[in-house]
């Protein structure tokens, strides 16, 4: 029998600013002070995700104490971490393991 060649072609990888790529994580902690729409609402300025993403991350801080909110650069999460404690939600930017 005779095998048959196959070519195998590497997928290309698409660059996205520094989203998701990075090993840094912002965490934002309940308050008593910023209602859930003010919430989700500065979690989709200062994050670019969407409604329903903020929404699950404003529950989760409610009920938990915390939550992580986005993924990136240490520099890219110090910013969106900014733009969340500017409506006075507390935060901490951190690795996103220890190694």
């Amino acid at each position: 029998m005779k095998a048959m060649s196959q070519t195998f072609v590497q997928p290309e990888i698409e660059l996205n600013n520094g989203v998701g790529s990075g090993r840094w994580m912002v965490v934002i902690f309940n308050n008593d002070h910023n209602s859930f729409d003010e919430v989700i609402a500065t979690l989709m300025r200062a994050t670019g995700c969407d409604a329903s993403e903020a929404e699950i991350e404003a529950w989760e801080a409610h009920t938990y104490g915390k939550a992580p909110v986005h993924f990136a650069s240490k520099e890219i999460c110090e910013a969106a971490a900014e733009v969340i404690e500017s409506v006075g939600i507390k935060t901490d930017v951190c690795p996103e393991w220890d190694d």
